[in-house]
């Protein structure tokens, strides 16, 4: 206790007491609240603000001199250096922070917010109501009662829990932020470590205990509370007090909920590797791993920048290969300030091999697998078999229904059990989507081979990507002709119900199902392969920036000659053709798998993949400026479609003839091949599938937008732009909807209407990574040139 504080408690009681008041008498007369004078008196708090000590002056009806007096002693309690209940409780800091900008912004208006609730709780900083009544009938120090007395507006302190993953810098960023914040809350920081990853943390009581005797409560008042008082006692100090309290580590919330205050102008930070959902009014602040830019500057802080900035790729690879987790970036920028012959590239060429990272990810007794395995160890057994076994994930992240796969669990098991998983931080979650960390996901591969056999694993990844290759068949067929939906008889367990939700399993577990693919193709199931390459074709239409078609369909194209079908071969090579053609913009190496294409057409009797065959071999000769061969291509093409009844193909063949016409110059005559080609959609009407004959007009008026604006009829080209944008958008294909943009702009620009070109644009830009680069880049540079006129 501080000599000052104590000689400011005593001069009051003196003054009290010859003034013949009782604690309630003076708290009646000054408006200061019973529990507030009585710790004053006991030196067990600050010495009050000027206008508290001159309620209590007008409270005792002091003379001039008593009044000065007890005004001195209340100054020399407030000396600077003061701490009033003696509490700066810190561990050793961290001083080479860097990032978490948006965080401790966060913890800056939430501290705010506890100070404003100081200034509006009813109270001053020493208790003082402004309202008399609200003091009558003030308790003991014992009373969990607010101590503001009952009708006071007492204010609720503010609670903040950080959450997140092993080794993401929570306690870092507490600690950082209660230094920052420490001048918001004179009456006292303390940090109390709750011990929640040991094996048999500290009790709640316990805990309650250690900051009662951190507050400097008296080992006198404490044995006169006894244990059942304790809790009461401790809200009153901090109700009473502007304190910041960061409880660190915590387990669980059953060990937290005892130690929040129910009021007070406070602030408590709590840091937690598990989310504590089922606290209740507090704000939450998750973190993740550092952002490339603040994961190499965290480095460079502790390599130094001479070493860093001799290999700015090599110090990015350490970081990506640490998953910008912090703690695994303080091991590897430890180990490299330690090892001071070493270079960053070697230290990265190390972590390169992902059997022997975590190992590498060690520098003296600190470890980055052994902060995942504290949590790991809390698991259910369920949640910790879907932990190791989600290393067989092929992709980043899954849905519900693929985890499931693994385990054998119903989906709402399965659910459930990855909610355990996201409630402890050992997993991310996204809407729907699960992803495990890039460090954690190669140590739930390490536990999987050290706690299952591989006659255990084997079925359960063959389970899974069985599954995934018959929900992409039944997704895709979604999109072919005289599919559609799935079969009534069909149990999955995700929902296919609608083409629009096919699309979005489809691209969702895209990463998951190719690797499935490719693990198919390699064991020789080609009857497989092939299958789901031709449940996809129509499909790719609307995904075509994906970037892995080319792989499928020329995987789909080997296993179909290796399984000895001149019709299959000759169908998946035309897949490739295309592929290669709108994809990935290879004319040349089209034009070589359209002509092996037609050979196997030939040798299979099979009109309809000749016609195919000439269709894409006249693409490529128009993409290479070949205009007769092209149109040579497409008239073969239309007649074969024609005499095959393929009124699909028919479609295909007549559009990409006024393509050729049009980009030939031949504008008037393009213009009027797809008038005519329109015309034919819409006669067509339902015997064409809807999705194609969607794409197909959105082609036309495309081209027709395209052919007016050759010909400087800006009006009608905006129209039919506008058109193409509109079908576009309404499929979702993100790609046709950048090129159409790109014309929309284009012709908007032309006749002045610069700031509807300038969203059409800036539309495009904001696609995504489902659009056209080209287009995209185009449009980029069209706002630049917009902006600077």
């Amino acid at each position: 206790m501080n000599g000052e504080q104590a000689a400011f408690g005593a001069l009051l009681r003196d003054l009290r007491l010859s003034a013949s008041l009782t604690i309630e008498g003076l708290a009646e007369a000054s408006g200061v609240s019973v529990r507030g004078i009585g710790d004053l008196e006991r030196g067990r708090r600050a010495a009050p603000q000027r206008r508290t000590v001159a309620a209590l002056a007008d409270g005792l009806g002091l003379a001039e001199v008593e009044r000065e007096r007890l005004l001195t002693a209340a100054r020399a309690g407030r000396s600077p250096g003061y701490s009033p209940v003696g509490v700066r409780s810190f561990p050793r800091g961290i001083d080479d922070f860097v990032g978490r900008t948006r965080e401790l912004e966060r913890l800056a208006a939430f501290a705010g917010q506890a100070a404003a609730r100081h200034g509006s709780d009813g109270r001053d900083d020493q208790g003082r109501s402004t309202d008399r009544s609200a003091f009558e009938g003030a308790g003991s120090p014992g009373d969990c009662g607010s101590p503001a007395g009952p009708g006071a507006p007492a204010a609720s302190p503010v609670v903040v829990a950080v959450s997140g993953p092993p080794g993401t810098g929570k306690t870092t960023l507490a600690l950082r932020a209660a230094r920052e914040f420490a001048e918001q809350f004179p009456d006292g920081q303390l940090v109390v470590d709750l011990r929640g990853m040991d094996n048999d943390p500290p009790e709640p009581a316990e805990l309650l205990l250690g900051v009662l005797k951190a507050l400097q409560v008296a080992d006198r008042e404490l044995a006169k509370a006894g244990p059942q008082g304790h809790p009461g006692l401790y809200r009153q100090l901090l109700a009473d007090r502007r304190c910041l309290l960061v409880l660190d580590n915590a387990r669980d919330e059953a060990q937290v909920r005892p130690l929040l205050p129910g009021s007070g102008a406070g602030m408590v930070l709590v840091t937690s590797r598990r989310m504590l959902t089922g606290l209740e009014s507090v704000h939450r602040l998750p973190l993740g791993e550092l952002d490339a830019q603040d994961a190499a500057a965290f480095l460079t802080a502790l390599v130094g920048t001479e070493r860093a900035t001799a290999d700015p790729a090599a110090l990015a690879d350490v970081a990506r290969r640490c998953g910008h987790l912090p703690l695994a970036l303080r091991v590897a920028g430890n180990w490299l300030a330690t090892r001071t012959g070493w270079t960053v590239r070697r230290l990265a060429d190390r972590l390169a091999v992902e059997e022997r990272r975590l190992d590498a990810l060690a520098a003296g007794d600190v470890r980055v697998a052994a902060a995942f395995d504290l949590s790991y160890r809390q698991l259910t057994p369920a949640a910790a078999r879907l932990f190791r076994r989600l290393a067989l994930i092929p992709g980043p992240d899954a849905g519900a229904a693929c985890a499931a796969q693994l385990t054998g669990q119903q989906l709402f098991d399965a659910e459930d059990t990855l909610e355990e998983l996201v409630e402890t931080g050992l997993l991310g979650a996204d809407r729907d989507r699960y992803r495990l960390h890039d460090l954690l996901r190669l140590f739930a591969r390490a536990r999987l081979e050290a706690e299952e056999s591989a006659e255990d694993t084997a079925p359960a990844r063959a389970a899974l990507h069985r599954w995934l290759l018959e929900t992409a068949i039944v997704a895709g067929r979604w999109f072919e002709p005289e599919h559609g939906a799935p079969p009534a008889d069909w149990q999955g367990m995700v929902d296919l119900s609608s083409a629009d939700k096919a699309r979005q399993w489809l691209q969702a577990e895209g990463v998951n199902w190719l690797a499935a693919l490719r693990t198919a193709a390699v064991a020789g199931e080609h009857a497989t392969v092939v299958e789901v390459a031709e449940a996809l074709h129509w499909f790719s239409d609307q995904w075509i920036f994906w970037g892995h078609w080319p792989e499928v369909f020329g995987t789909a194209a080997h296993s179909a000659r290796a399984m000895g079908d001149a019709l299959v071969e000759a169908t998946q090579l035309n897949y490739h053709a295309w592929a290669l053609l709108l994809c990935e913009g290879r004319p040349r190496d089209s034009l070589v798998r359209s002509a092996q294409a037609l050979e196997a057409a030939e040798r299979a009797g099979d009109p309809v993949q000749q016609a195919w065959s000439h269709n894409y071999t006249a693409w490529a000769h128009r993409l290479l400026g070949e205009t007769q061969q092209a149109v040579d291509a497409t008239g073969e093409s239309a007649r074969l479609f024609e005499t095959a009844g393929d009124m699909h193909g028919t479609l295909q063949a007549m559009s990409g003839y006024g393509i050729i016409l049009l980009e030939a110059g031949r504008t008037e005559e393009a213009l009027a091949s797809d008038l005519r080609t329109l015309a034919f959609l819409e006669e067509a009407g339902d015997r064409l599938e809807p999705h194609i004959a969607e794409m197909g007009r959105l082609n036309l008026h495309s081209g027709l937008g395209r052919g007016y604006a050759a010909l400087g009829r800006w009006e009608e080209s905006v129209a039919h732009a506008q058109t193409s944008v509109d079908v576009a958008r309404a499929n979702d294909n993100a790609a046709m909807v950048s090129r159409c943009l790109v014309h929309l702009g284009d012709a908007l620009a032309a006749v002045g209407r610069t700031t509807q070109a300038r969203k059409a644009f800036a539309d495009c830009v904001a696609l995504g990574p489902g659009a056209d680069p080209e287009r995209v880049a185009h449009a980029r540079q069209r706002l630049a040139d917009l902006s600077a006129r």
